[in-house]
């Protein structure tokens, strides 16, 4: 790379290029853009000869064998051969920078290839069930294992995975926000043991909640088990989620916005409601989407506070209930193929509810801080102008009591001033004597207003001591 300083100002550049005549070298080209890069070349001639390296490794050098390990090492040789010949142009910070971007691409394809494999291995097994209506509104208390699928379905199930993830959002988003907000507002050491317990919690085995529920709800209190006892334990899952989660949200709230509001004289709980959760609005959304994932998909605290029931049941508090996860672990274990494709089918549904409560709780949460959509911008925009609108009412002018005098067009503030400065002109006995004084607040309290002439008193105890006497023959005419 050619680095070309110039020396010459940038007027002259023009002339001395057209002086130095035809041995003057080629001017600069813009940069293409679009079409093979140096880069792609480089990439496209590394993973051939890697790919030509695990072949050799694998069918004539060395006794490899499978179909993975052929897939790594011909990677692994990929990476090795583009790191050489980027090397050959490129200084050691540009090699590193390409071999990790490409293994940060690589990291990123794989992890988009396994949710696309399991989406789609589960819709293709299930793909025999998904056409049948009756999948959808029918449940299995009149059917079979050997009965074909245009008979029974998983109504059951669905029923009782909403109800029982509808209870269990109930007690955990109001729980977890307000735990959330505690340990972010109110530092100290019972901040610290909370924060303690609920990190403890996150790593709690789900079979661990669903016996507690059991031992306190089933045997201790003689509850039967019920759609409420499963919510209970799920809730017991849900709830270090959402803890965690809206904590480090709530920690990303910039500190300039609660002083600003503390600083207007808002208190604490004024402050938290109108200016720290609309603010983490849609980080919380996120945190309730992941409790709401981890608690959807348990199968054996529902086995154990709700048992297994094959007909439709939708009282929460009385009976057995069935969830989605708990209806694919049953029929999945039948040798039946109609029963394994019913629990694809299952399984498939159950994706399609985690997307769609998804979708809902982003709609809920709208967009990041600083970011509105349309509709929010119009009802910041309504609500300005009503803002604009009655502060201009607030700050009208009104009719004045005092529109006739001169004195009625200063601020209240100004009236003292202004009778100071009248009365210094009447003892200086200059013109600004005759200036008409008039008392605002005796005005104001009588309510009426001062139109009459300035009254001058001439009694001689009014005037000042300093005035100096009457000589003899002042005022008579007499002349010395």
């Amino acid at each position: 790379m050619t680095v070309v300083e110039e020396t010459a100002p940038a007027p002259l550049a023009a002339p001395a290029a057209a002086a130095a005549g035809p041995d003057a070298g080629p001017p600069e080209e813009p940069r293409r853009i679009g079409g093979p890069t140096r880069s792609g070349v480089l990439s496209l001639c590394a993973a051939a000869s890697g790919l030509c390296v695990a072949v050799l490794l694998f069918g004539q050098l060395a006794p490899f064998s499978g179909a993975l390990g052929f897939a790594v090492t011909a990677y692994l040789c990929f990476l090795l051969i583009y790191a050489v010949l980027t090397g050959l142009e490129e200084d050691v910070q540009a090699v590193r920078d390409r071999v990790m971007t490409v293994v940060l691409w690589t990291a990123a394809l794989v992890l988009c290839s396994g949710l696309v494999l399991v989406v789609g291995f589960t819709a293709w097994r299930g793909r025999d069930a998904l056409p049948h209506a009756n999948f959808f509104t029918q449940d299995m208390q009149a059917s079979g294992p050997l009965d074909p699928l245009t008979r029974g379905g998983i109504a059951h199930a669905m029923l009782g995975t909403l109800i029982m993830i509808t209870i269990a959002l109930a007690i955990t988003v109001p729980l977890g926000l307000s735990c959330a907000v505690y340990l972010n507002q109110i530092p100290g050491r019972f901040s610290r043991f909370v924060r303690t317990i609920v990190e403890a919690m996150t790593a709690l085995p789900s079979i661990v909640a669903g016996l507690m529920v059991y031992a306190t709800w089933i045997l201790g209190l003689g509850m039967q088990k019920s759609g409420l006892a499963a919510a209970f334990a799920i809730s017991v899952m849900m709830l270090p989620i959402v803890i965690r989660a809206a904590d480090v949200v709530l920690r990303l709230v910039p500190g300039p916005l609660t002083e600003a509001a503390e600083a207007l004289g808002a208190p604490r709980w004024r402050t938290v409601w109108h200016v720290v959760l609309p603010t983490a609005r849609s980080g919380l959304a996120t945190a309730v989407i992941l409790g709401t994932a981890r608690g959807i998909g348990e199968t054996s605290p529902v086995l154990l506070t709700a048992g297994f029931t094959a007909a439709l049941n939708a009282d929460p508090t009385e009976g057995p209930m069935l969830s989605l996860p708990l209806a694919v672990f049953t029929f999945i274990k039948s040798p039946e193929p109609t029963m394994i494709a019913r629990g694809f089918g299952a399984a498939a549904v159950l994706m399609v509810l985690v997307l769609v409560l998804f979708v809902v709780a982003r709609v809920i949460g709208g967009r990041g801080p600083g970011h509105q959509s349309r509709r929010q911008a119009r009802r910041t925009a309504r609500a300005s102008r009503r803002t604009a609108v009655r502060f201009d009412e607030r700050h009208a002018p009104r009719l004045s009591l005092f529109d006739d005098t001169p004195a009625a067009s200063a601020p209240a503030g100004d009236a003292p001033a202004a009778s100071a400065a009248a009365v210094s002109a009447a003892a200086d006995d200059t013109p600004a004597a005759s200036a008409p004084v008039v008392d605002a607040g005796s005005a104001v309290r009588t309510g009426t207003r001062s139109t009459e002439s300035p009254v001058t008193d001439d009694r001689p105890e009014d005037r000042p001591d300093d005035r100096p006497e009457d000589t003899p023959g002042e005022n008579t005419g007499e002349t010395d």
